[in-house]
């Protein structure tokens, strides 16, 4: 598989960012691009929870649903979901029915709630020096070092579903990394960003 592809409007872009319209969207105005807000990165946390185990374009579907099921992934108001609330998401068909990730996404709130350091300072804190652009699909890691330190750490903190690969996909989706492939029209736009500290 070839590692970027040319869309209709000429642009080369990473391979799946080309597949659907959904993909495209995402892949060229959000994913990479640094978000630096709690709200931001919880939601994009408890999104890639979501996705294990599933398709990624299964969740950007849901996405909406997931705001509106989530208070808009607002952490103080999430915080204080109870099993009331857990009997409506699991009942609830925009979203993933998922007991354990339900839980999971609350138990998240309540510990990113309770940090003594902002939740995005403590996420951001474990990006890793830049590296060469990944040029084919064999040079993206699942894990790195500093994902699977990341997510200790959170563990540590009271999070939950919150594993190697879900830290590094959050990690990715956040822009503490730019996965995008060397050639990709995205790519410069994020170093443009992450040089400026913007996000």
């Amino acid at each position: 598989m070839t590692a970027l592809v040319r869309g209709d409007d000429g642009r080369r872009r990473c391979w799946w960012g080309g597949s659907t319209p959904d993909y495209l969207a995402y892949h060229d105005e959000e994913w990479g691009r640094p978000v630096k807000d709690d709200r931001g990165i919880y939601e994009r946390m408890v999104l890639e929870g979501f996705q294990s185990g599933l398709s990624w374009l299964t969740i950007l579907r849901k996405r909406e649903a997931f705001r509106a099921a989530f208070e808009n992934f607002e952490i103080d108001r999430v915080a204080r979901f109870g099993e009331r609330d857990v009997t409506r998401l699991l009942g609830d068909a925009g979203i993933v029915r998922h007991r354990g990730k339900i839980e999971a996404a609350i138990a998240n709130a309540k510990a990113a709630a309770a940090l003594d350091v902002p939740l995005a300072e403590l996420v951001w804190s474990f990006a890793p020096p830049r590296r060469r652009a990944p040029r084919s699909l064999e040079d993206l890691p699942p894990t790195t070092p500093e994902s699977t330190a990341l997510s200790k750490e959170l563990k540590k903190r009271g999070f939950r579903f919150v594993g190697p690969t879900t830290a590094y996909a959050t990690m990715q989706a956040c822009g503490l990394v730019n996965d995008h492939i060397a050639g990709c029209w995205v790519r410069s736009q994020v170093e443009a960003l992450s040089s400026r500290g913007d996000g």
